[in-house]
C-alpha cells in the first residue's frame, strides 16, 4: 500500500508498547480483550507501520502524574499494584479493587504507560506533526480516584504536556459513546481549551448534558440510542468542524474511542467505522499539532479493524477492500472469552477494515439539539 501524503506534511508517529499485549483487567472484565496489539500487528502486517515511525512508549514516573493526579492516589495505585489488593479504606476513597476499576498485575504499569505516551507525545508535538497514541483515551480517570475503567487520565496529561511545550490553544475532540468526565472536570472553566463531546444519552457517566456549557468552551451533544453515519456526519459538518475551526488551535486532540460502533457491546450505538475516519481525515489539517487516542472499545475485531484504519487516515493510506493473508491472519487469530454472543465471526470481520456504510433518518430532535448548539457558537465566536 502507498501513502498518499503530500510531501511536505510531516510523517505521523505511532507511540505504542508490548504492555499491552497480555495485560488484562480480568476473565470477566469487558478490557479483558486484546486491543493495541491487535492494530500493532495488523498496521505491521500491513506493512503500515515500519520501524522508523513506531515510538516504543515510556512509562510515567509517579512524580510526573502529580501535575493532574493528587500524590496520595498515585501512591495508593502503586501500593494497589505491588500488593495486589486494597484495604476496604482505598476502595471507598480511590475507586480501586472494584467491579469497575479491578486490581489486576499491571495496574499500574499499563496505565502509566499510557500516561508516559500522552507525556512525550506533548514534547514530540513541539514542532509539529502527528501522533498516534492508541493505547491513551482513558478519558474518566479522576484526580484522586480510579473512574470508568481509567486509572490514569492521560488525555489531560496530554494536553498539560502540549501546553507546556508551546500550544497555547488546544481542542480536545471526544467521539467515544461515552462522556469524558474526567476530562471535562480539568478544563471547563480553561478558556484556552475547546472541549466538543460527542456521547450517547442516558450512557454511564450520565454526565455531558446539553445545557453543560462550562464558561463556553464545552459543547455536548448527546447521540440516540441507535444513532448512525449521517447522525454523526451532522455532528461534524455542523458543530465539531466549525467550532474547532472559529477556535483556531494550535493543537487538536482526538479521543477516538471505538466503542459508538454497531457491533460494539458497551453501546447501543450503531455507526460504522468510517464515521471515525472521515472525523479523522477532517482534522488532519485543522492545526499543527494532532494527537488522535484511542479510548472506548470493546469487540476485539470492531476495534481492531477501526483503530488500524485510524493509523491508515492518518498516514493517506488507501484501505483496501479486502485484506491480503498476512492480515486477514491477525484477525483470524483473535479471540473473544468470556463472549456468548459471538461464536463465530461474519467473514467481513475477518477480510476487511471498512465496514459498510450505516445510514438512516436524522431525527428532529438531533437535529434541534445541534442547531441549539451551533447557535451557541456562533454567539461565543
Amino acid at each position: 500500500m502507498h501513502s498518499v501524503l503530500a510531501p511536505h506534511m510531516t510523517i505521523p508517529r505511532f507511540i505504542g508498547s508490548e504492555i499491552y499485549r497480555n495485560s488484562s483487567y480480568g476473565g470477566y472484565h469487558p478490557l479483558r480483550v486484546p486491543r493495541v496489539s491487535t492494530v500493532m500487528d495488523l498496521s505491521r502486517a500491513l506493512g503500515w507501520l515500519p520501524a522508523a515511525q513506531y515510538v516504543n512508549s515510556p512509562r510515567a514516573k509517579p512524580a510526573a502524574l502529580h501535575s493532574f493526579h493528587t500524590p496520595t492516589y498515585v501512591t495508593a495505585l502503586l501500593k494497589a499494584e505491588a500488593e495486589q489488593q486494597v484495604s476496604a479504606a482505598t476502595r471507598k476513597r480511590h475507586g480501586l479493587g472494584t467491579q469497575d476499576n479491578p486490581v489486576f498485575a499491571e495496574m499500574f504499569r499499563r496505565p502509566a504507560t499510557s500516561a508516559g505516551g500522552a507525556l512525550l507525545a506533548g514534547e514530540l508535538l513541539r514542532g509539529g506533526g502527528v501522533i498516534y497514541l492508541p493505547g491513551g483515551g482513558t478519558h474518566h480517570g479522576f484526580p484522586d480516584r480510579a473512574n470508568g475503567f481509567c486509572y490514569l487520565n492521560d488525555p489531560v496529561l496530554a494536553i498539560q504536556s502540549l501546553r507546556r511545550n508551546g500550544a497555547q490553544r488546544i481542542a480536545y475532540v471526544d467521539i467515544d459513546a461515552h462522556h469524558p468526565d474526567g476530562v471535562e472536570h480539568a478544563f471547563a472553566d480553561d478558556p484556552d481549551t475547546l472541549l466538543i463531546s460527542t456521547h450517547e444519552i442516558d450512557r454511564w457517566p450520565r454526565t455531558g448534558a446539553l445545557h453543560d456549557c462550562g464558561v463556553g468552551q464545552v459543547f455536548n451533544l448527546p447521540l440516540p440510542k441507535g444513532a448512525h453515519d449521517d447522525d454523526m456526519a451532522l455532528a461534524r459538518d455542523d458543530l465539531i468542524l466549525p467550532a474547532v475551526g472559529a477556535f483556531h488551535p494550535d493543537a487538536i486532540v482526538l479521543q477516538c474511542g471505538a466503542d459508538a460502533v454497531q457491533e460494539d457491546p458497551q453501546s447501543q450505538l450503531a455507526m460504522s467505522n468510517q464515521s471515525h475516519w472521515a472525523i479523522v481525515a477532517a482534522l488532519r489539517r485543522m492545526a499543527p499539532r494532532y494527537l488522535v487516542l484511542g479510548g472506548g472499545g470493546y469487540n476485539p475485531w470492531s476495534v481492531g479493524r477501526l483503530w488500524t484504519g485510524v493509523w491508515a487516515t492518518l498516514n493517506g493510506i488507501a484501505i483496501p477492500d479486502e485484506l491480503p493473508p498476512a492480515g486477514q491472519a491477525v484477525l483470524t487469530d483473535l479471540r473473544w472469552e468470556g463472549q456468548r454472543r459471538v461464536k463465530t465471526p461474519p467473514p467481513h470481520w475477518l477480510k476487511t477494515l471498512r465496514d459498510r456504510p450505516r445510514h438512516g433518518a436524522i431525527a428532529d430532535q438531533l437535529r434541534n439539539d445541534v442547531a441549539l448548539l451551533a447557535g451557541r457558537l456562533r454567539t461565543w465566536v
